[in-house]
C-alpha cells in the first residue's frame, strides 16, 4: 500500500524503541508476511482459548507485552515487527502446557502442534537474514515460562453426568477408563 510502519517497530535499547512493545505485534511488512503469521495465530490462539479459557486472556496480553520486552532487550539493532513472537509465544505455551500438565487431551493437542508446527523451532536461531530471530527467541521463552508459571491452574475439564466417579465406576475423574480386575 506504500505505506512504511517499521520505525513503530521494537528498536532494542533506546526510549523511542519501547513504543514498539506494544505496537510491533499489529505491523507487517507485507501481505506475506501478514499472511505467515495469521493461519498459526488463528490454529493457536483458538487452542489456547477453548482448553486454557481461565488464563488465556493472561497469557495472551502479559505474553505479547513480556516478547516485545524481551526483544526490545536482547535484539540486535534494527527495527524488529511482526506477530510471530505472538504466534511463538502461543506454540511454546500450548506444547509445554501439555507436557507439564500431563493431562491426555493437552498431550495430545501438543502433539498436534508439533505435527502443524514444529518445523517453526529452527527460526529460533539466526539462520535467516532479515528475520527477527531474537522476536520469536523471546515469543519461546515467554510461553516455557507461562506454561511452566501457570501449570497448576486453567485446564477445561469437560463434565458429563456419567463422569462423576461416584456414579460410574468403570471412569477416573479425568475420564479414562478402569479396567475391573476383581472377579467375584
Amino acid at each position: 500500500f506504500g505505506f512504511n510502519f517499521n520505525k513503530y517497530g521494537v528498536f532494542p535499547r533506546t526510549v523511542k524503541g519501547l513504543r514498539g512493545v506494544f505496537l510491533t505485534h499489529f505491523i507487517h511488512c507485507d501481505t506475506k508476511h501478514l499472511f505467515n503469521n495469521s493461519i498459526p495465530l488463528m490454529v493457536l490462539l483458538s487452542a489456547v482459548l477453548y482448553f486454557y479459557r481461565e488464563i488465556a486472556f493472561k497469557v495472551i496480553v502479559y505474553g505479547a507485552l513480556l516478547t516485545g520486552f524481551f526483544t526490545w532487550i536482547i535484539a540486535r539493532d534494527s527495527y524488529h515487527i511482526g506477530a510471530s513472537g505472538i504466534v511463538y509465544l502461543l506454540f511454546s505455551f500450548v506444547f509445554f502446557s501439555g507436557i507439564l500438565r500431563k493431562h491426555y487431551r493437552l498431550i495430545a493437542l501438543s502433539l498436534i502442534v508439533i505435527f502443524l508446527y514444529g518445523s517453526m523451532i529452527w527460526y529460533v536461531l539466526p539462520i535467516e537474514e532479515g528475520m527477527s530471530w531474537e522476536g520469536h527467541l523471546s515469543g519461546f521463552l515467554v510461553g516455557l515460562f507461562f506454561a511452566v508459571f501457570y501449570k497448576n491452574r486453567g485446564i477445561v475439564k469437560e463434565e458429563f453426568q456419567f463422569s462423576a466417579s461416584e456414579i460410574d465406576t468403570f471412569f477416573d475423574e479425568d475420564g479414562n477408563f478402569i479396567e475391573n480386575t476383581d472377579e467375584s
